[in-house]
């Protein structure tokens, strides 16, 4: 089979199965967190929050004081999410991933949205990985697991 052209009708595909997937899987790691929240009485993360206001100082852009200012953050920060989870997806939907059996698929997955998630917050410095208990870890990895399985078996279907 020939690789795909730029802007081909299989490329586009690619974009497409990607989208879904990502928003599927999305949804379903965000469905997991939730449940954990209502579960163990813990609070919501606000480090999607903290990644939006050290974007925008190092921008140099203006997300607003006050109320305004706490309710962008509070919009950004699961949008942030959304394109990690939507861009991990399309990406390795456009590598050709989507052709590994799906257990490899989900597990490169999880690998690839923790990173995506976690690395741009380290680098920003609003966690530290080192620094976290194993229920910090579990916290974020069960998710992350759930995220790549949904992720996964989406793009096999829409094979």
């Amino acid at each position: 089979m020939a690789a795909a052209r730029p802007g081909s009708r299989h490329g586009m595909n690619a974009l497409a199965k990607g989208l879904i997937a990502g928003a599927a899987g999305a949804t379903a790691l965000n469905a997991v967190t939730y449940a954990d929240m209502a579960t163990r009485g813990r609070p919501a993360s606000t480090v999607g929050e903290q990644s939006v206001q050290r974007l925008a100082d190092l921008a140099h852009v203006d997300i607003g004081a006050g109320e305004a200012g706490e309710n962008r953050k509070a919009g950004l920060g699961p949008l942030l999410g959304y394109v990690t989870a939507t861009g991990v997806a399309v990406a390795f939907a456009a590598a050709g991933g989507s052709r590994l059996p799906t257990a490899a698929s989900a597990g490169v997955l999880t690998a690839l949205a923790m990173v995506g998630a976690n690395g741009p917050m380290t680098a920003l410095k609003v966690t530290d990985p080192r620094s976290w208990t194993p229920s910090d870890w579990l916290a974020d990895l069960v998710p992350h697991v759930v995220y790549g399985w949904v992720t996964a078996v989406t793009l096999d279907r829409l094979r």
